[in-house]
C-alpha cells in the first residue's frame, strides 16, 4: 500500500509539488490530540458535525480520537460515517427532513436519533420509523446572542411550541430530548447558560424529565482580533448551569462541536495568479474555499511563501479577487502582505479547517481538491 508523504509545513508542500492549484494541507496529528482533549474536557456524548468538514480523513481522524457519534443533516452524511465505521452512531439533527430520507436513515443505516421543532416533523418520523427504538430531541429557538452566525432564525420551537411538542413526544411513548444551538462561532459563554434557563422552564412547563439534553455547537475557534474566553470556560458555565436544572440523573448531556474542533488544523495553500497594483488575484475564492468569509468577515492568519528569494519586510494591504469571471469573486477583507508580493507566490492562509472544503462549489471549473498532509500549519 503507497504510504501518503507527510510534509514539515506548507512552505515544504510548495517545493515539493510547486502547486498552480489550492492545496489544502492538514495536520491530522494535532487534529487527533485536539479531539482526544476535547472529548476528555466535555461532560458529555461529544457528535461531531460532519457538515464543517466532512473529507473523509478527518471523520477517521476523530473517529480514531475516540469520537463515536456524529450530528449529520442528510443521507449523504448519515451513509459516510456509518460506512466508513459501523459501530459510530448518526444523529439525523436536521429539523425538515423528507420522509424517504426519514426511512432510509432509520431502515439501512440505523439512525435512531431525530430532531424536531415543528409538529408534522414528529408526525412524519413516526409515520416513517413506527416509533420503535427512536429518540425525538425537540429543538428549542433561543434567544440572540454575540455570534457570527445566527441559526434560530431558520430552525427552533418557540417556547410554547417547544413544551407542546416535548409532551407530545413524551405521549406517543418515546424517548425524548431537549436541543438547542445558540449559533456559530459564539463569543460568549453567557449564552448556554441562557439557553439552559430556557430549558429549564421548558422542561418544568411540560413536565417532561427528559432522557437527552444537547446543548448543540457553536463553540468557538480563536481567530485572529477576537477576544473569546478558554473552551474550557464554556464547559464550566453548562456545568453550572445543570446544576440550577432538575434533571434525572442518567440524562445524556450532549454537543455538537465543528468549528471548535477542526477550524485550527487545515490552512489552505494558494497562488498569486496576477498583480495589478493593489489588488491580488488567487486561484481560489468565494466560490471555493473562502465562502464562509463572505458571513463571517472574520479575519485569518497569513503568510506569504517565496522560494529562494528574500521577502520584503514591509506591508500593505491588499483587494482580493478569486479566479472566477464573477466580480463579485472579491473577499471581502484585505489580506496584509509583504508589499513585494507577485505573480507566482503562495499565500498560506491558516484556520481554515472549517467550512472551507464542504462550503466550496465547482463554478466556473474551479475547484480545490488537494489535501496533503502536513507536521505543522500556520494560525
Amino acid at each position: 500500500m503507497h504510504k501518503r508523504p507527510v510534509y514539515s509545513d506548507a512552505r515544504a508542500v510548495a517545493e515539493a509539488l510547486t502547486p498552480s492549484y489550492p492545496v489544502y494541507c492538514l495536520d491530522l496529528a494535532g487534529l487527533a490530540a485536539h479531539g482526544r482533549q476535547f472529548v476528555d474536557a466535555f461532560p458529555g456524548r461529544v457528535l461531531y458535525a460532519v457538515k464543517c468538514n466532512p473529507y473523509p480523513r478527518v471523520i477517521d481522524t476523530l473517529y480514531e480520537a475516540g469520537i463515536r457519534h456524529f450530528d449529520t443533516a442528510s443521507l449523504a452524511e448519515i451513509a459516510q460515517v456509518r460506512e466508513a465505521h459501523r459501530d459510530a452512531e448518526a444523529y439525523f439533527m436536521n429539523p425538515a427532513k423528507p420522509r424517504a430520507v426519514i426511512r432510509t436513515a432509520y431502515e439501512v443505516y440505523g439512525v435512531r436519533h431525530f430532531v424536531v421543532d415543528h409538529r408534522s416533523e414528529l408526525e412524519k418520523i413516526l409515520e416513517a420509523t413506527g416509533g420503535d427504538g427512536i429518540v425525538v430531541h425537540v429543538r428549542l429557538k433561543t434567544t440572540e446572542s454575540k455570534v457570527l452566525i445566527d441559526l434560530a432564525s431558520k430552525f427552533g420551537a418557540p417556547f410554547e411550541e417547544a413544551v407542546a411538542l416535548l409532551a407530545a413526544v413524551r405521549k406517543d411513548g418515546l424517548r425524548c430530548g431537549l436541543a438547542f444551538h445558540v449559533g456559530s462561532q459564539c463569543q460568549t459563554a453567557q449564552a448556554y447558560r441562557d439557553a439552559l434557563a430556557l430549558c429549564a422552564q421548558v422542561i418544568e412547563k411540560s413536565g417532561v424529565n427528559i432522557d437527552y439534553l444537547d446543548v448543540g455547537g457553536g463553540f468557538p475557534a480563536y481567530y485572529p482580533g477576537q477576544k473569546i474566553a478558554p473552551i474550557e470556560d464554556y464547559f464550566a458555565a453548562i456545568i453550572d448551569e445543570l446544576k440550577n436544572m432538575r434533571l434525572r440523573r442518567d440524562v445524556v448531556l450532549m454537543c455538537e462541536p465543528g468549528r471548535a474542533l477542526v477550524a485550527d488544523y487545515c490552512s489552505l495553500l494558494v497562488q498569486v495568479l496576477l498583480r495589478k497594483g493593489d489588488s491580488l488575484y488567487i486561484n481560489d475564492g468565494i466560490y471555493g474555499s473562502l465562502s464562509e468569509l463572505v458571513l463571517t468577515r472574520i479575519d485569518l492568519p497569513l503568510r506569504l511563501i517565496r522560494l529562494n528569494r528574500p521577502v520584503s519586510p514591509q506591508t500593505k494591504k491588499f483587494t482580493v479577487y478569486g479566479p472566477t469571471c464573477d466580480s463579485m469573486d472579491i473577499l471581502p477583507n484585505k489580506f496584509e502582505l509583504p508589499d513585494d508580493i507577485r505573480e507566482g507566490d503562495w499565500i498560506e492562509i491558516g484556520q481554515l479547517g472549517a467550512y472551507s472544503n464542504s462550503g466550496a462549489t465547482r463554478f466556473n471549473g474551479f475547484s480545490a481538491e488537494t489535501f496533503v498532509e502536513v507536521q505543522s500549519v500556520f494560525r
